[in-house]
């Protein structure tokens, strides 16, 4: 008969519960002359959540073109006329009632990474991982390799850096976290990040849903890779609950916006996120 550790059984128990969650994002902007969008607003079926039912409505109906990025990211390209353009996007989507937690999940040698993972040990635009080694050496000095560095990087950055909603209007990088000592979700994402990057474990950057959050917006947090599989981490956040809907993967807040669009900026006149947990059979 096979021994579990009391981790490895609660991690199996919580595989067996899940949650069903309907999410919706409604973005609407007044758009002066015709300008091209790259959106980012359809999730996808994976390990940690099923797609059940989706919609998309574009208003005016224009034609869109879909594809997949380099991390696998479902993008939509547009060119939204002149006047009112809305997009409204709603899915129900089966995900883990809880976070899967693995204490003393190895760290993963360099030589033994899957090809796909390797571009989360680079520093990046936002992620200066490699000027991080000092302190990312300090916070994890007492911590296993592996697993236990990550949840190190996750404590202090619940302890050391003040998580603010509403406090930055666009990305940071992880250098200027630390000297601020504040930011948004994805601020604190970028600076746990470049930790783990400089402790050669890779991590990325995740945009989507999380339920029960509040104030409720979109969210980002971070995953890193230990142990043979990626993990959730989210300093914002006491506890493993879960109720985590993935958007997008990526580098950092580059690889990830929810939309870009090209020519002269325009904002969002109505931007509405809803996420409510909805019976269904599992």
């Amino acid at each position: 008969m096979t021994q579990w550790s009391i981790s490895e059984y609660h991690n199996f128990c919580n595989t067996l519960k899940s949650m069903w969650l309907r999410v919706s994002f409604d973005l609407v902007f007044d758009i002066e002359i015709p300008t091209p969008f790259i959106l980012m607003l359809r999730p996808r079926s994976g390990a940690q959540q099923w797609v059940a039912r989706e919609s998309y409505k574009i208003e005016p109906n224009i034609q869109a073109y879909e594809y997949t990025d380099a991390f696998g990211n479902l993008c939509q390209r547009v060119i939204a006329p002149s006047g009112l353009f809305s997009i409204q996007t709603e899915a129900e989507i089966k995900t883990a009632t809880y976070v899967d937690e693995a204490p003393d999940a190895p760290f993963v040698e360099i030589q033994n990474l899957p090809d796909t993972v390797l571009s989360y040990l680079l520093p990046s635009r936002f992620c200066e991982s490699d000027r991080f080694s000092d302190l990312a050496n300090a916070i994890t000095a007492n911590a296993l390799p592996g697993y236990n560095q990550v949840v190190a990087i996750e404590s202090w950055l619940c302890n050391t850096i003040s998580y603010i909603p509403g406090s930055s209007d666009y990305a940071i990088s992880a250098i200027e976290v630390n000297n601020k000592q504040c930011g948004v979700c994805r601020d604190l994402a970028h600076l746990g990040i470049a930790l783990c990057r400089s402790l050669s474990i890779p991590a990325r950057l995740v945009v989507g849903y999380l339920h029960n959050l509040e104030p409720m917006d979109m969210h980002a947090w971070f995953e890193a890779f230990v142990g043979g599989r990626w993990y959730i981490f989210d300093a914002t956040q006491s506890g493993k609950k879960g109720g985590y809907v993935s958007i997008g993967y990526g580098r950092d807040a580059a690889d990830v916006p929810l939309f870009n669009q090209y020519g002269p900026a325009v904002y969002p006149i109505k931007h509405l996120v809803k996420v409510e947990q909805i019976a269904k059979e599992n």
